[in-house]
Parts: structure tokens; sequence; C-alpha cells
């Protein structure tokens, strides 16, 4: 086995917490019975939000380099809030833009030049597993663009401002997105500086607009995104669903203690 063939890949990670989580935060103080609070830094049964996103790549050993996007407004804010994490983590933290897009190009141009592949996740997606992120570095090796996504099992209907149905979709061979999404590094770099004024509400979106193929991996419907305050209760009681791995260490020193979900 020459020198090319037996180097480990190895993987930075972005963390996309920049948003201004304007969804959750209008009915969330009605639901949660809360104050105005950004979905990524609320408390999730003991942790925040971000944190249970964070700490399964910063266990992995192939995972160099880990850095989150965070409104610039906020992020006195947050290196207060969460010192103990941080003393805990070794993550960058990176100004956010004005689009999503805009905030992971900011992580992006600071990865390290010796990565080989570049994995984003939504920091408001909690519910993932270790398995999961396995199977998408494993993959993308084969293919360099690799997203998770789930099967479109509802009917679907287009409606109109009106809010009555025009038609009805065909779902035949419709995928609904999720994160990390995992790609090349110098791929992901072309796919950005190819971009002019696109704002994708994905990555993948700029790699099919290269016209390079993006391969599916089968995702869990576990891994939910919280967009509302409805989200949140549900991903409360998912939590105690998920598979956890003997060895994940929670990355603050007053970690709850959750009994092991079902494998």
């Amino acid at each position: 086995m020459n020198r090319e063939e037996s180097k480990v890949a190895t993987f930075a990670v972005i963390l996309a917490a920049a948003g201004k989580s304007t969804r959750f935060q209008s009915k969330g103080a009605e639901i949660l019975g809360t104050g105005p609070q950004k979905k990524p830094f609320m408390d999730l049964k003991g942790r925040a939000v971000w944190t249970r996103s964070a700490e399964i790549f910063s266990n992995r050993e192939d995972v160099k380099q880990l850095i989150i996007t965070v409104a610039e407004e906020d992020i006195e804010w947050f290196k207060q809030k969460f010192r103990p994490n941080l003393a805990f983590m070794d993550i960058e933290i990176v100004p956010g833009g004005k689009e999503r897009a805009d905030s992971v190009q900011n992580a992006l141009a600071r990865v390290k030049a010796d990565i080989d592949y570049v994995a984003i996740h939504d920091a408001a997606r909690p519910l993932i597993t270790d398995k999961w992120v396995g199977e998408l570095f494993t993959a993308v090796e084969k293919s360099d663009a690799v997203i998770p996504a789930i099967r479109i099992s509802s009917t679907l209907k287009r409606v109109g401002k009106d809010r009555r149905i025009q038609e009805t979709v065909d779902r035949t061979d419709l995928w609904a997105a999720q994160t990390p999404q995992v790609f090349k590094r110098q791929l992901l770099l072309d796919a950005y500086a190819q971009a002019g004024e696109m704002q994708p509400t994905d990555e993948a979106q700029l790699i099919e607009n290269m016209g390079y193929p993006v391969t599916i991996v089968e995702g869990s419907p576990l891994n939910q995104k919280i967009t509302t305050a409805a989200d949140f209760r549900m991903a409360e009681a998912l939590l105690n669903a998920l598979p956890k791995p003997k060895g994940i260490r929670a990355l603050h020193p007053f970690a709850d203690e959750e009994p092991r979900g079902i494998l």
C-alpha cells in the first residue's frame, strides 16, 4: 500500500448557528413559556442544543477542525454564556454573515488547507449520532459530495396564497435533505467561487449548480431540525430514543446523565 492509499481522511466541521431563528422566536414564548431565544442556544434537557450537535463531531478522531458560526452581535455573549463548554472544546468561533450561505463561506475560508473534506451541519439539528456521521464520512470518500436525506412519504399539495390547494405534487423520487452535508474541500471552495449572487438553501444546491453529482445517503427521521417551538418539544421527547454508544463524552463538566437509547 502506497502513502496515498494509507492516508487517513481528515474532516473539518462547520456548525451553522448564526441564523435569526425568526420562526422559532415568534412562537417560542407562547409554547415554551420563555422570552425570545435563538434555537441553537436553548437548553435541551440539560445541555444547549448546539453542544449536543458539536459533541458528536468533537469526539471523532478524524475531525481535525471544528468551527461554529455565530451572529457577530452574539459572539461576546456566546463566549461568556458557554465558557465551561468552550473550555472543553477546541472550537473556533467565526462571525456569521447576512445569509446562511454567507456564514458558511466565512467559516470555509478558515478551514485549513490540509483538510480533505468539509461537513456543514445545522447547529439546531441536535438529534445526530456518531453512526450516521460515520456512514456519511465513509460515503464521501467514494463520491466527493454526499448528503443525508429521507424519502417523502406524505402526500404533497401545492397551495396558493389563499391557502387553497392548486395541485397534488407527485412525491415519486422526492427526498427531504438533512445535514451534515459533506464535500471534498476543494469542490466546496469551487462551488462557492462560482455561486455569484445565488443564495442556496443548502450547500448541495451549490454543487448541483456546478453540474457535479451529489449522492444521497439515507438518513433518519429522528435527525430533525428545530425550526419551531413545537419542534423543540419533539426533540425533547426523541432524545432518549437515540442510540448513545459508550465513549461519547459530554462537552461540559456538569453534563446530564441520560439512559441509553434504543439501539
